[in-house]
């Protein structure tokens, strides 16, 4: 084999060159007259192809094996057939297999087959099947696999998060509301939050994927097809729950990618609010965090520069799903029944959202299980900007009796005159209500211990609050769940690589 080019774990393009290969055989029989290579790259979609070579042929020796086992097909080409499906499978396509004037990887692929066992065997290969219902399938195959994948990277950046969480139960820091100092929360409690939005892009992707789970295979263009094919056959045999159950639907549908594409970018969404926080907390201002080295870069004039680029450009990585998204659903909005060329495009948009959490979500794990923590600084922040008034107004209600109204007034009053003592809260009673809360029994101990950042957060006892008590049952909570994704990622993983695996022994049994 040739020096190959990398198109995804275990598969090449060989250097070799299919020699004779023909011009593109779609063309021969209805059209005439040569394109430019101008028009040839334009209607092309080889860049995108090399995401669903390998599903291809898949996709062509579960489409092969169902044509023998309804005799549709003979032993003797089927065996041909297989072999050199085997052989592409092993070895890589061929390089000339994806020149553009095939229009895309089907054809390509197909004229490459013609190439070797020639047009009496290799031109059986396409019987009661279509471009339309074997690209649908490809990209099903595939999605499958990049939702599987996305869903462990998303597990091991909830673990990260979790595992730093239960490090700092009673870190205090100040929560903020409009970018002000509002209440004090923890440290665990921040990463928790972050957590949860996580959890739920990890349950809206296992929902879709029983969405994509569903094969095209037999639908052909649109109407299906006069052959008998068993359609269950091959989806089995590709790992797929079932068959479509319409097949005008099967080739015409992209709402599965159009979902898949609006729960990456809700998820690329959330880690883009987390890197803004990052790139914020790293700041000299802040100083919150330090991150990593790895994950920052330097300046090329100034020399003490230590910037946050990871978090930044995974930031501009949202708005590329964002706008993938976007683009595939002005794509789709207006396409009649059933098949139409535009679906082309659309294609090559799910692949940029695809890669964008791909590439992203690792790094985020890594950049959070990698950062220092300034808890002295936190703590110093937690206090300040008044963040402790919601509980002293609190404690007027609780402990005194006052209408929260009243009170939020009172210590509202007390803020607008600098202070929270005393003899400052006392004057803005005085004023806001015509009470006196030194008769009601308040007293500058009290005050202070109310005042105290870490008091305001150990009252928060209820579900789903801050103190340390309450997290400890969220983070029980959280690992329970993150298991059960586990559980089904492992498993779900596990069958698809083992019905395509299955496919190929099936596959080699033919020819032996």
């Amino acid at each position: 084999m040739g020096r190959g080019l990398n198109l995804f774990p275990g598969q090449t393009i060989t250097g070799r060159t299919v020699d004779r290969m023909r011009s593109d055989q779609i063309r021969q029989g209805r059209l005439a007259g040569e394109r430019s290579a101008g028009l040839e790259h334009f209607l092309a979609s080889m860049d995108t192809d090399r995401w669903i070579v390998e599903a291809d042929l898949l996709v062509d020796m579960a489409h092969l094996l169902g044509l023998r086992q309804q005799g549709i097909i003979d032993e003797g080409p089927a065996r041909a057939l297989m072999a050199a499906l085997l052989d592409l499978h092993d070895h890589g396509l061929p390089a000339e297999a994806f020149d553009e004037r095939f229009e895309d990887i089907h054809a390509g692929k197909e004229a490459c087959l013609i190439d070797r066992v020639g047009e009496d065997i290799g031109g059986r290969l396409h019987m009661g099947r279509s471009r339309n219902d074997e690209v649908a399938t490809c990209i099903r195959i595939r999605l499958k696999q990049e939702i599987i994948a996305l869903a462990g990277s998303l597990l091991d950046l909830r673990t990260t998060l979790l595992d730093v969480a239960g490090m700092h139960t009673e870190t205090v820091m100040p929560g903020f509301t409009h970018m002000q100092h509002a209440q004090p929360t923890t440290l665990a409690h921040y990463l928790l939050a972050y957590e949860q939005a996580f959890s739920r892009d990890t349950a809206r992707l296992r929902e879709a994927y029983a969405r994509v789970d569903v094969s095209p295979l037999g639908s052909a263009a649109f109407a299906s097809t006069g052959f008998p094919l068993d359609r269950d056959y091959t989806a089995r045999l590709l790992g797929f729950s079932c068959p479509t159950a319409n097949s005008m639907d099967a080739v015409a549908a992209r709402d599965f990618a159009l979902e898949v594409l609006g729960d990456i970018a809700i998820c690329m969404t959330t880690a883009s609010r987390l890197c803004e926080e990052l790139v914020l907390w790293s700041t000299a201002f802040i100083g919150f965090v330090d991150l990593d080295d790895a994950y920052c870069s330097s300046s090329s004039i100034m020399p003490q520069k230590k910037n946050p680029d990871v978090a930044e450009i995974m930031r501009a990585k949202a708005g590329t799903a964002t706008g993938a998204l976007a683009a595939a659903i002005t794509i789709t909005k207006g396409l009649p029944m059933s098949y139409n060329r535009d679906l082309q495009e659309l294609t090559g948009h799910l692949w940029r959202g695809v890669e964008a959490a791909r590439e992203s979500i690792p790094l985020l794990a890594g950049m959070i299980g990698t950062a220092t923590f300034d808890l002295e600084r936190m703590a110093a922040e937690a206090g300040r900007g008044f963040s402790t008034a919601t509980e002293l107004a609190d404690v007027l209600v609780r402990e005194h009796g006052l209408p929260f109204r009243t009170a939020h007034r009172i210590v509202g009053r007390a803020v607008r005159h600098g202070s929270l003592d005393l003899a400052t809260l006392e004057a803005a009673a005085q004023e806001a209500a015509g009470i006196s809360v030194v008769d009601l029994g308040v007293t500058d101990e009290r005050i202070s211990a109310v005042l105290d950042p870490r008091h305001a957060v150990s009252v928060r006892t209820i579900v789903g609050g801050p103190a340390p008590a309450a997290v400890a049952v969220q983070l029980e909570e959280q690992r329970r769940l993150l298991d059960n994704d586990a559980t089904w990622t492992e498993e779900t993983g596990a069958a698809l690589s083992r019905a395509h695996e299955d496919l190929i022994s099936e596959s080699r049994r033919m020819i032996l």
